[in-house]
């Protein structure tokens, strides 16, 4: 995976399939700590100290249709390459929390990627799981909750195109805005 955007859609997979009605997305840039974090929080099924102990182990995976998982190693990799760390905490019925931190200028920190459109992805094919988006840049933030889209578009789905296209512009923009035009 070449960005990280990648790695986040893998995780948020992950939660669908634990059985979440509720994803929360979160990242964290702050420029003058020099330091980026990125969250996936679920109120999934979640994991016994078994699985948890294995679940960032390549070779492991619950998956039938193949032999190794590579999603939460490749985050974890990331992380650490990139001068940062990772935790992962679960519990049988709480849910799971996946969190990296990232040195923001080290070299072998991949690009963020498109957050728009990962999250696009994730609302499009998940009508029953709900996403809460948030992005904070240098204390500044905004939040995509698909709740709330929900509530206002009143019963048009998430994955028309002409919504698809407002939530990606939505996120780009807002972006962009707390960014100060510069979003990587």
């Amino acid at each position: 995976m070449q960005e990280l955007s990648l790695n986040i859609l893998d995780i948020a997979q992950n939660s669908i399939k634990a059985g979440a009605d509720l994803v929360r997305i979160e990242i964290e840039i702050d420029r003058a700590e020099n330091r980026m974090r990125i969250a996936v929080i679920d109120n999934g099924c979640g994991m016994d100290e078994a699985t948890l102990e294995r679940v960032v182990d390549p070779f492991y995976t619950t998956r039938t249709t193949r032999k190794v998982g590579l999603g939460v190693p490749f985050f974890k990799m990331a992380s650490e390459m990139a001068g940062g760390q990772f935790s992962i905490r679960s519990a049988p019925g709480e849910g799971t929390a996946v969190e990296a931190t990232f040195q923001w200028d080290h070299v072998d920190r991949m690009p963020l990627g498109d957050m728009a459109a990962t999250y696009c992805s994730l609302v499009m094919v998940s009508e029953g799981t709900d996403f809460v988006y948030t992005h904070r840049v240098d204390g500044r933030s905004f939040t995509a909750d698909s709740r709330e889209f929900r509530a206002v578009l009143e019963g048009v789905p998430l994955s028309a195109p002409d919504v698809q296209a407002f939530i990606r512009d939505y996120i780009r923009e807002n972006t962009e805005e707390i960014s100060g035009g510069a979003y990587e």
